[in-house]
């Protein structure tokens, strides 16, 4: 008498991955995320790669283990991928303060995201 198994959160030619605490705000990675939105994985992998942003680094490693799942626990054809999602969160927010004068307090917002990406296999056309 076994467990029942939970039902997928992605259709069957989707894989997922996601990336939660990542330390910049929302509407940075936002611009990064929009970069690869639709793109094949391999266009998509190039462009964080040579981006000149912060945070494609860590964009880059969540794609990259988008792929892995797809490749390893979902059998997708790796070469046919596309980045059929890539969305970004709001996560924590720290809140922290600097002393300025006359008394006063400065206040300094450390945002936190999450970004989710999915990739999906599609047919070529010939």
């Amino acid at each position: 008498m076994g467990k029942v198994k939970n039902p997928r959160r992605v259709a069957e030619n989707e894989a997922m991955a996601k990336t939660r605490m990542l330390r910049t705000s929302p509407q940075k990675l936002n611009l990064v995320a929009g970069m690869i939105r639709g793109k094949k994985v391999e266009k998509a992998l190039t462009d964080l790669t040579f981006s000149n942003k912060r945070i494609a680094a860590d964009v880059k490693k969540c794609l990259q283990s988008a792929i892995a799942n797809a490749e390893n626990n979902h059998n997708l054809d790796v070469d046919s991928l596309i980045v059929a999602e890539a969305y970004v969160g709001k996560n924590l927010t720290m809140k922290r303060g600097r002393p300025r004068a006359r008394g006063r307090f400065g206040k300094i917002i450390k945002p936190f995201s999450e970004l989710t990406i999915k990739v999906r296999q599609v047919e070529e056309q010939a």
